[in-house]
């Protein structure tokens, strides 16, 4: 492998890790994210202050932040014929992502979670295990209302699924995969330490998932209404 392709990979991968578009979607709306709620400019946030459009839109940006740089790492070495060199690019990109957002060079190295990058980067290692891990996160927040129960969950699956499909928990892994799956994983953790401490202690913010849903169907009913409204007056 070219040394120069991981310097410009992990860089790049930084610099995208520092875009929060939580802050740039909340100032757009002329409101302060980091400054309301947990003050964390992520998903949750988003949806807790500004609704549940909002905190989808923020969720899929900020997935693109390690869909992009783990995409452009698994090809920079060489791709699906290259086999674990490609997988060695995919999670250094994926990972330089994670560090950008949680250390943001730019936000005095005080920025988010890092959950959504981290799920961005594993649907490119295994689109069909993210729609099923999706699917399951959705269902478990409607149930237990704990954002931060969801991204353990969710990363801690795909953790455990990529280290044995790549051979990691059976003795047959590449050493530096498993150095990179490990380091993404603890970052997590400690980037949801705060939130690990509150979950122990019962004090862990809770959102009700089911009432931002029923508030979307009402604005839409209400919309179609007016618009009904509309064509009867024009008729």
């Amino acid at each position: 492998m070219e040394w120069w392709k991981f310097v410009v990979l992990i860089v790049g991968s930084y610099l995208i890790g520092n875009i929060f578009f939580a802050r740039i979607i909340s100032k757009a709306k002329h409101y302060d994210i980091s400054k309301s709620g947990s003050g964390n400019p992520g998903t949750m946030n988003m949806l807790r202050n500004l609704g549940f459009g909002i905190g989808l839109l923020t969720l899929v940006l900020d997935m693109m932040k390690g869909i992009i740089p783990a995409l452009v790492g698994f090809y920079l070495f060489g791709g699906v014929e290259a086999g674990t060199n490609a997988y060695i690019g995919l999670f250094t990109g994926g990972l330089s992502a994670l560090i950008g957002n949680i250390f943001p060079v730019f936000y005095k190295f005080k920025g988010g979670k890092g959950a959504a990058v981290v799920y961005g980067m594993f649907c490119v290692a295994n689109p069909l295990l993210g729609i099923i891990i999706f699917v399951g996160g959705f269902i478990f927040l409607l149930i237990f209302d704990y954002a931060s129960l969801v991204s353990f969950f969710m990363i801690t699956i795909f953790t455990i699924f990529e280290a044995y499909s790549l051979g990691i928990l059976t003795g047959n892994g590449n050493l530096v995969l498993s150095c990179l799956l490990f380091a993404i994983f603890c970052l997590v953790f400690f980037a949801h330490r705060q939130n690990i401490f509150r979950l122990l202690t019962g004090k862990e913010n809770k959102i009700n998932f089911k009432e931002k849903i029923q508030k979307l169907n009402k604005k839409k009913l209400t919309k179609d209404q007016k618009e009904e409204i509309k064509q009867k007056e024009i008729g």
